[in-house]
């Protein structure tokens, strides 16, 4: 069995720079070769209260200041922020959502993490994309946000009040642009024609 040093370890560890770890990041940063050493040492890093299990195979590193926008392209990838919670973030709706949404290529699915919800929603992958990273996460641009929105309502899976929104901080010309670019189909076409009149 493999012997080791927690304290050298959580060096290692902390020398990373890292705050949010996946079990395969961990151990190439350990340098551990045997699964059994690789769940104790994990057990030892939970215990002593070096790292949170966020779920199987996902750590969150404690002591570090950490974005829920984060954890949310974190515990499923790919996808990235978007609908509601982008919107709300770019300060076109000014309701915040009660949940962190993003969009996904895989299926969707709900997530929970530190009481807060985190919402993955299926779209085409031909759809996935035009997002920006800021401060560590990846977000929707604007335009790209509020076509996602709208593409799930052309769906019925979203429902869409477009007296909620403050199209200011869109830039028309480039949501177009990218409706155009994707190829938005006639269902989506429709929605639109209800936004720019």
């Amino acid at each position: 069995m493999e012997s080791y040093s927690l304290s050298l370890l959580t060096k290692k560890l902390l020398e990373s720079g890292l705050t949010l770890i996946s079990s395969k990041t961990l151990k190439d940063i350990l340098s551990i070769k045997s699964e059994r050493t690789y769940y104790r040492i994990v057990s030892d890093f939970i215990k002593n209260g070096v790292l949170i299990n966020i779920e199987k195979n996902k750590y969150y590193l404690t002591g570090k200041n950490i974005d829920t926008f984060e954890i949310a392209n974190f515990l499923y990838q790919p996808s990235y922020i978007s609908l509601e919670t982008a919107l709300n973030y770019w300060g076109v709706l000014s309701q915040f959502p009660f949940e962190i949404t993003s969009v996904t290529s895989k299926k969707n699915i709900t997530k929970k993490f530190d009481e807060k919800i985190y919402s993955y929603s299926h779209i085409n992958s031909k759809y996935f994309g035009m997002f920006t990273k800021k401060n560590n996460m990846l977000i929707a641009l604007p335009e790209k946000a509020l076509f996602d929105q709208i593409y799930l309502a052309s769906k019925g899976l979203k429902s869409i009040n477009f007296d909620e929104y403050d199209l200011e901080n869109i830039n028309i010309k480039t949501f177009l642009d990218i409706c155009r670019q994707l190829k938005a189909d006639k269902n989506i076409m429709e929605l639109v024609k209800k936004i720019i009149k």
